[in-house]
């Protein structure tokens, strides 16, 4: 019978789940051992985190930040902290705010500092401070009434600044200095206004962070869905966003709007969000009038739309993805940044600007800027764009690569390092949150003929076609992804997948790889060696025969009919990937049938391995080949697995110093650093670093499980969590690989950038190595736990 190597123990695990829940209702009197030692873990408390800022529900932009950032911190490590909230208010206010909030300060009332420093230095477990900055929300000339605060402050300290204004006069300077100098490290926004804390301030560069305003992933640049819940019809959007001010200069966009509806009727202008709270208050609605009769004036009622609410994250995100132009006309040169441009390029929008210094940075390739308050140059901007739509899906592009790095997830993990950094206090043990399993870009890149091969971002590319390489992986990933959950539709692409595999075996039982998305094989197969990828398709069909106990008869027969039919081919393989991929599938194969005859089979397979490996191993050089490229773990990986299978121990002492020659290359400073796909490792050259792909990642991942369990060495298991790290930002750039948006994984990882599109390769390697780790961490928890049952 097929090895459960990890056993299943849910009534155990659904105890330990509730006991979580209703934690402090727990006499731990009452429990044992282990038991006892799991809650007292989660009982301990967190180092914390306290974020000083405005704040939810009060309506300002600083507000909504703090808690995007604060939410993605604990979306990436809430395991790790915990995630207070100082919220600042400028009069006593009956806000009902969330329960993060620990500390209100009346920001008028200079004595609420000082208490608030002695309250802050009494809390030992305070790790690290984020202090939002902008001149208006503290007390006194400048915001001085903060220095109170931070004068005596024992806790390291982050300030934010999200204004950075130039040329500052005397007292201004005096008061941004001495806070520079009360901050362990100040995090600004642009270049631009790094720049000039280190012109006008003195400020030293050591101090100054630049971490990039934050940004929400979107699903999809073409979501047709979303756009129809607009209904807009074939309308041209333009639009702007944001809490309404007269710094906003909304009426430069109005004034433009007659020349630009004179060559394009169709447009029209969404004026997104309520007026600023504190504007009303002061003046009323005077600024909203005045914008009123300028459309009655202009006559554009029929072109300009005034949406005067809240929108929802996921209101305004469908607007803004629906929008075809961005207008972002703020006649402020000091802004410094812009969470509403920054948002609207995370959504794929071309952008028109004045050269906010956030605006000069971004835009170059994703949008124009045009002079502050010039209606003429904003009109001629847009009507060049509108004629022009190959630039503007340029634009869209451009827009998106160039703001995915600053995605909240990203944010976080820069905000963190800040917390890793500092060395007034000891480092806190990182622990990233495990994203939920998403089969959605899965299910989007699968035709009822099998899964397509690219996408571009997350639109998949038919004219790509698709690969016996991608719907093998697809079909190993999914038959998992089954064996895990019973989820009934799982089945519907195990079949799809299944049958695209028999489509392309031939008539002398190989397999062709390319497809194109007509259905015909394309003339690249007879161009390529296909070995590899019919060595994938003997994987696959063996780890599905492999769950016969749980899948349709009818699926696992169609399967063992393909497997057999080429079975007499895997001797001729020269590739050692192919050998490879073929020892595991029939080692899959064999567990329920443990027959002589593929035992044999598996046996001819590894010795060819062993032969290669004699030959070229020596002492600093433990390997296969004379050169590392892609899949190299699948090696030893599979020499563990015909060993395993056969009792050979030959084949196991291989696998193990084979794997372990591997990992002293790719492991180095506690990352994982595959062998780029930019040029392999040759044997006494030096390597090229760059260039990581997700599927020798994951492959890593899948050998590490094995020889974990195996040899039972906690430093597989460590290598293994560092490796899956990486899709979550644990790499050379310190960002996602994973989008748990789209429920996709980038391409690449490159010198400076990722590669965002998310083709059907890197996604099921993702899902492979992320359905490994959930396997072996829900395993770990239920075998503690089903011990101490049996124990007690």
């Amino acid at each position: 019978m097929r090895a459960n190597l990890f056993p299943l123990f849910n009534n155990s695990l659904i105890i330990y789940k509730e006991a979580i829940k209703n934690i402090s209702n727990i006499n731990l009197g009452n429990l044992v051992g282990n038991q006892k030692k799991l809650l007292l873990f989660k009982q301990k408390e967190l180092p914390e985190l306290v974020f000083i800022s405005s704040y939810p529900p009060r309506e300002c932009g600083i507000a909504t930040y703090t808690q995007d950032l604060k939410n993605a911190i604990q979306e990436k490590f809430g395991h790790s902290f915990s995630l207070k909230v100082c919220a600042l208010e400028s009069k006593k206010s009956d806000f009902n705010y969330p329960d993060e909030v620990k500390y209100v300060l009346q920001t008028q009332d200079a004595d609420q500092y000082s208490q608030l420093t002695d309250t802050m230095n009494a809390d030992k477990n305070i790790k690290m401070i984020f202090l939002q900055h902008e001149f208006g929300l503290f007390g006194g000339e400048y915001g001085k009434y903060l220095l109170k605060f931070m004068s005596h402050l024992k806790s390291p300290i982050s300030t934010t600044f999200h204004s950075v204004i130039p040329n500052p006069n005397k007292e201004l300077k005096k008061v941004v200095r001495k806070i520079v100098d009360l901050s362990d490290r100040v995090i600004v926004m642009t270049n631009t206004s790094a720049y000039i804390l280190k012109r006008d301030y003195g400020i030293a560069e050591r101090k100054i962070v630049v971490i990039a305003h934050g940004t929400h992933l979107v699903s999809s640049l073409n979501d047709t869905h979303k756009r129809s819940r607009v209904h807009l019809a074939d309308r041209i959007v333009l639009s702007t966003f944001g809490l309404l001010n007269e710094g906003k200069s909304i009426e430069t966009a109005l004034d433009a709007l007659p020349e630009i509806i004179a060559h394009f009727p169709n447009v029209i202008y969404l004026i997104i969000g309520k007026t600023h709270p504190e504007v009303v208050k002061n003046d009323g609605e005077k600024y909203r009038d005045f914008l009123y009769e300028k459309v009655l004036t202009l006559n554009l009622q029929n072109n300009v739309r005034f949406i005067n609410r809240y929108l929802s994250l996921d209101e305004l995100m469908e607007h803004l993805q629906r929008t075809d132009l961005y207008l972002f006309t703020s006649k402020d040169p000091n802004q410094a940044v812009s969470g509403t441009l920054a948002y609207a390029m995370a959504c794929g929008c071309p952008i028109l600007s004045t050269p906010i210094p956030h605006a000069k940075e971004l835009l170059y390739g994703a949008g124009l800027n045009f002079d502050f308050q010039n209606s003429k140059q904003l009109a001629e901007a847009a009507i060049k764009l509108l004629y022009n739509p190959e630039m503007l899906d340029g634009m869209r592009l451009n827009a998106l690569h160039k703001i995915n790095p600053t995605a909240w997830q990203n944010s976080a993990i820069a905000h963190i390092e800040l917390i890793q950094n500092n060395s007034s206090k000891k480092t806190v043990p990182l622990k990233y949150e495990i994203p939920k399993i998403s089969l959605d870009h899965i299910k989007k890149m699968t035709t009822s003929k099998g899964m397509l091969q690219f996408a571009a971002i997350a639109t998949p590319d038919l004219e790509s076609g698709y690969t016996l390489d991608d719907n093998a992986r697809a079909l190993i990933a999914l038959t998992k992804h089954y064996e895990l959950t019973g989820a009934i539709e799982d089945l519907d692409l195990i079949s799809i997948y299944l049958d695209f595999i028999v489509f392309c075996q031939q008539y002398n039982s190989a397999f062709l790889n390319y497809v194109d998305i007509e259905g015909n094989f394309m003339q690249k197969n007879s161009a390529e060696n296909l070995e590899d990828a019919n060595g994938r398709a003997i994987w696959a069909l063996g780890e599905l025969i492999s769950r016969e106990d749980i899948i349709n008869e009818k699926i696992i027969q169609k399967a063992k009919a393909t497997l057999e039919k080429t079975l007499k081919n895997i001797t001729k393989f020269k590739s050692p990937r192919a050998i490879a991929f073929s020892i595991k599938g029939l080692y899959f194969y064999n567990l329920n049938s443990d027959s002589y005859r593929i035992r044999r089979l598996i046996a001819k397979l590894a010795d060819d391995l062993v032969s290669k490996y004699c030959s070229l191993s020596e002492q600093d050089w433990k390997w296969y080949e004379d050169y590392l490229t892609y899949a190299n773990s699948v090696l030893p990986e599979a020499m563990l697995y015909a060993s395993l299978s056969t009792g050979n121990e030959l084949y196991k002492s291989i696998a193990k110093t084979s794997l372990d020659f591997l990992l002293s290359i790719i492991f180095k400073n506690n990352q994982i650093k595959v062998v780029s796909n930019q040029g392999w490792h040759l044997k006494g050259k030096s390597v090229n670093h760059f260039g990581e792909q997700p599927i020798d990642v994951a492959y890593t991942i899948l050998a590490l499980d094995l020889f974990y369990r195996t040899f039972n060495d906690k430093d597989y298991i460590d290598k293994m969590n560092v490796a899956f790290e990486w899709f979550l930002g644990r790499n050379h750039l310190h960002q996602i690989v994973y989008n748990p948006k789209t429920g996709g994984c980038y391409d690449g990882l490159e010198e400076n950038h990722i590669n965002l599109n998310q083709g059907a390769e890197s996604t099921i390697s993702y899902l492979m190595a992320r359905l490994v780790f959930e396997q072996i961490e829900n395993s770990k928890v239920e075998t503690q736990l089903y011990d101490e049952v049996l124990q007690k």
